[in-house]
């Protein structure tokens, strides 16, 4: 019985830690490994206005499978390139909620050197059925929110 009850816990844990605080939401996406926000797998954790542009960028990638689709960075970095133990190290998340909306700032560094290692990520989460999912990111360091982004999937460009 109390293997059962472990196994149930353990299969339990990462919803638990999803429906948990929405900086949990957010460090999912750095720790203990950096997750790319745009892959398929991980839809699940996103909601509009975001979902939009993932959708275009997919159909992007499928119409022209040997070209780089629309989101060619990391979105939650704000970058192509970074060293884990750097992010996991220096990464700083503090939330702000208000009711089922929530905005959790990420700080971090991507490089133990260098002047433009720092970064400084909002994300935007909305609270669905329990579950924080993230709405929007936006690059205080770059200046740009992913909703923003445009995306052109081969019919926008005739």
């Amino acid at each position: 019985m109390k293997l059962l009850l472990a196994a149930i816990l353990l299969i339990a844990a990462p919803a638990a830690a999803w429906a948990g605080s929405a900086s949990d939401a957010v460090k999912f996406f750095y720790v203990p490994q950096v997750k790319f926000e745009a892959d398929a797998q991980y839809r699940d954790r996103f909601t509009e206005p975001v979902t939009k542009l993932f959708d275009l960028n997919d159909q992007a990638a499928k119409k022209n499978p040997d070209q780089v689709a629309c989101i060619d960075f990391d979105p939650g970095l704000d970058a192509q390139d970074f060293d884990q133990k750097t992010v996991s190290k220096t990464l700083k998340l503090s939330e702000t909620v208000d009711g089922d909306t929530a905005q959790v700032v990420a700080n971090f560094n991507l490089f133990s050197e260098g002047d433009d290692s720092p970064r400084e990520m909002h994300w935007s989460l909305k609270k669905v059925d329990g579950k924080w999912k993230v709405s929007d990111i936006a690059s205080k360091t770059s200046d740009w929110t992913l909703s923003q982004l445009e995306c052109m999937t081969g019919q926008d460009q005739e």
